[in-house]
C-alpha cells in the first residue's frame, strides 16, 4: 500500500480502457515526481481529460442528464485551472458522500457515473486528515485555532488522529481502517475515546480546573463539539458485527490509546490556554448533562404517575397497533384544526406545533428537554431521545412532517429534520420519517378540480384544459387556507397523497443547512446569501 505525503494529485479514470490515465500520463508517482511536475503539463492533461469527459456526455445522448451539475460546471469553467477543478469536485455532494462513506486519509476518492462510463476522481491533500477536519468544521466556530494531529506506530499498527473542538454541542467522529470507513467504530475508536477521557481528566485535576469533590468528566462531556478523524493502518484487520463495519483487533486499541495519550499529554502541557478552553467547555457540558438528567428523571416520574401523559393538543388515533398508525406534525393551530377534522380518526394522529421549534444545533440537552414543542413530540413518539432512545416503543409507523409550501414551511421542516437526525436518527434509518407534499395551486373549471404541486405542473394542466376566463386558480399560501375536504383530498388521503421518504442524506443536508444558515459563524452564511441571491423567487 503506497501513501503520498506532499502536493495535490488528481486522477481521472474511465472504463473504456484498462490503462489508468494520470496527470503525468503513467501510474502513481512518488512525492518527488509529483512536486516536479510542471504547471503547464498539469493544465494540458487536465484539459485533455475534461475534453474526454465532455465527449462521453455527448455520446451518452439521452442520459446526459445523469451528469451532475458539478461535473458540468467543472467542464465549462475550470479546464485550465487544476486547483479550481479539484475544488469544484471537493465541495460537491458526491465528495461529501465519499469523504464519509469511502476511502479517506491521504487520498480521497469520488466515483461519478455517467451512462455506461464511470469516472473516478482521486484527490490527494497535503494536509491529510487535518484538512478533512478543517472541512468538517468549515461552517462551525472552532474553539481554538489549532487542529491537533498525532501519529505514530506501535505493535505494527500505524495510527493517525486529528481533532478540533467547535462551539456546537454535537460529536462528529469518523474512524477508518486502511482508508476504509468503519461506521460502527471498533477497538481503534475505543482506544481514542479512552485516551482523551483519561488525559483530559488528569490535566483538569492537575491544573485544579476540577475540584477534588467534583466527579470526573465523562467521555461524552469531553467529546461535546468534537470533530475528529481516527485512522489506523493494520496488516490483518479483523471485523465484527453483522455488517463487518466494526474493527475487532485488540492491538489497535492499545496502539491508539498509547500514542494519543502520550502526545496529547505533551501538547496540553505546551498549550495551557487550549487545554483550559477544552476543559472549561467540558465542565459546562457536565453541568448541563446533570441538569438534563434531572429534567429527564422528572419527566419519567410524571409519565409513570400521570395516565394522561400524552400532550393535550395531540389528537391521537383510536387504533393501538403502531403498524397501522401514523402521526402528522402540522405547522400551526389553524392547519391543525383542519387536519383534525379531515383525518381518519382510526389511524391518523395530529400534533400541531406553534411556530418554529428550538434550533437544536445551538442548544444543550437541558434546553431541549425544557422546550414545550420538542417535549410534545418526544412524548407523542414514545421512543425517548439520545441515550434513552428505544425504537421498540415507537407509537406510529409513519411520522409525517406537514408544513406550508413556502419559505417558513421549509425552515420549520429543516429544524424538525435536524432534531430527529441529531437525537432520533434510527427513525430515519428505519424508514419511519416522511415529508408531506401539499399542493401549491387549485384549478377549478367547469365543476372539475385539479391540484398542481409546482408552477410547471400548473402550466402543464393549463395547456391541457385551455387558458380562458373560466379558469379559477387558487394559490395556497398555507395549509390553513384549505378546508377539511381539500386537505383530505390532497395531503391526508393514503390513496391520493404525495409523501417523500426522508433518507439519512436528506437529514444530514438539512442539519448542515441549519448549521450554515443559523449557526454562529457569519462569513459562510453571508457567502451563501451572496452566491444564491439571484436564485431566490420572491413570492409577493
Amino acid at each position: 500500500m503506497a501513501f503520498l505525503t506532499k502536493g495535490l494529485r488528481i486522477i481521472l479514470r474511465d472504463n473504456r480502457t484498462e490503462e489508468e490515465t494520470s496527470l503525468e500520463g503513467g501510474s502513481v508517482v512518488d512525492s518527488a515526481a509529483a512536486e516536479a511536475m510542471s504547471t503547464e503539463h498539469e493544465k494540458k492533461q487536465i484539459s485533455e481529460l475534461l475534453q474526454r469527459a465532455q465527449e462521453d456526455a455527448m455520446e451518452a445522448g439521452a442520459s446526459t442528464e445523469a451528469m451532475t451539475s458539478e461535473e458540468t460546471s467543472a467542464s465549462a469553467d475550470t479546464a485550465n485551472d487544476s486547483e479550481a477543478f479539484a475544488d469544484t469536485f471537493a465541495t460537491s455532494e458526491e465528495s461529501t458522500k465519499a469523504r464519509t462513506g469511502g476511502k479517506i486519509g491521504k487520498i480521497h476518492t469520488i466515483t461519478l457515473e455517467n451512462g455506461k462510463k464511470q469516472k473516478v476522481v482521486e484527490f490527494y491533500y497535503e494536509g491529510g486528515i487535518k484538512e478533512f477536519v478543517a472541512y468538517l468544521n468549515k461552517s462551525k466556530e472552532p474553539l481554538y485555532e489549532n487542529i491537533l494531529y498525532f501519529e505514530g506506530e506501535k505493535n505494527n499498527v500505524y495510527v493517525e488522529v486529528s481533532f478540533q473542538h467547535n462551539d456546537s454541542y454535537n460529536e462528529s467522529v469518523f474512524s477508518f481502517v486502511n482508508n476504509i470507513n468503519t461506521p460502527e467504530g471498533g477497538t481503534h475508536l475505543q482506544g481514542f475515546r479512552n485516551a482523551i477521557t483519561k488525559t483530559f481528566n488528569d490535566y483538569a485535576r492537575s491544573a485544579k480546573l476540577l475540584k477534588d469533590s467534583e466527579p470526573n468528566l465523562s467521555g461524552e462531556d469531553i467529546r461535546e463539539g468534537l470533530t475528529a478523524i481516527v485512522s489506523v493502518k493494520i496488516e490483518d484487520p479483523q471485523f465484527e458485527g453483522q455488517t463487518k463495519q466494526k474493527l475487532g483487533n485488540s492491538e489497535a486499541r492499545g496502539a491508539v490509546d498509547n500514542i494519543v495519550s502520550e502526545q496529547l499529554t505533551y501538547f496540553l502541557e505546551q498549550n495551557p490556554q487550549i487545554a483550559k478552553s477544552i476543559c472549561e467547555k467540558s465542565i459546562l457540558a457536565q453541568r448541563a448533562r446533570e441538569a438534563a438528567r434531572k429534567a429527564r428523571d422528572l419527566t419519567r416520574r410524571k409519565t409513570a404517575l400521570d395516565t394522561m401523559a400524552l400532550p393535550g393538543k395531540l389528537a391521537d388515533c383510536s387504533d393501538k397497533d403502531p403498524k397501522n398508525c401514523e402521526i402528522y406534525i402540522v405547522e400551526g393551530d389553524s392547519a391543525g384544526g383542519s387536519a383534525k377534522t379531515a383525518r381518519s380518526r382510526a389511524t391518523q394522529a395530529i400534533l400541531p406545533l406553534r411556530g418554529k421549534i428550538l434550533n437544536v444545533e445551538k442548544a444543550r440537552l437541558d434546553k431541549i428537554y425544557a422546550n414545550a414543542e420538542i417535549k410534545a413530540m418526544i412524548t407523542a413518539f414514545g421512543t425517548g431521545i439520545h441515550e434513552d432512545f428505544d425504537i421498540s416503543k415507537l407509537r406510529y409507523n409513519k411520522i409525517i412532517l406537514m408544513t406550508d409550501a413556502d419559505v417558513d414551511g421549509a425552515h420549520i421542516s429543516t429544524l424538525l429534520l435536524t432534531f430527529i437526525y441529531r437525537f432520533m436518527p434510527e427513525l430515519i434509518k428505519q424508514g419511519h420519517v416522511f415529508l408531506a407534499k401539499p399542493p401549491l395551486y387549485k384549478l377549478e373549471k367547469n365543476k372539475k378540480v385539479w391540484y398542481a404541486y409546482s408552477d410547471e405542473e400548473l402550466d402543464s394542466i393549463l395547456s391541457e384544459v385551455g387558458r380562458d376566463q373560466n379558469n379559477k386558480i387558487q394559490r395556497y399560501k398555507g395549509l390553513g387556507e384549505m378546508d377539511a375536504e381539500q386537505l383530505w383530498e390532497t395531503t391526508l388521503d393514503p390513496e391520493r397523497r404525495l409523501l417523500k421518504l426522508v433518507e439519512i442524506e436528506d437529514a444530514r443536508m438539512a442539519s448542515e443547512m441549519t448549521e450554515l444558515l443559523m449557526g454562529t459563524d457569519v462569513p459562510p452564511r453571508k457567502a451563501f446569501i451572496y452566491d444564491h441571491a439571484t436564485d431566490a423567487a420572491l413570492d409577493i
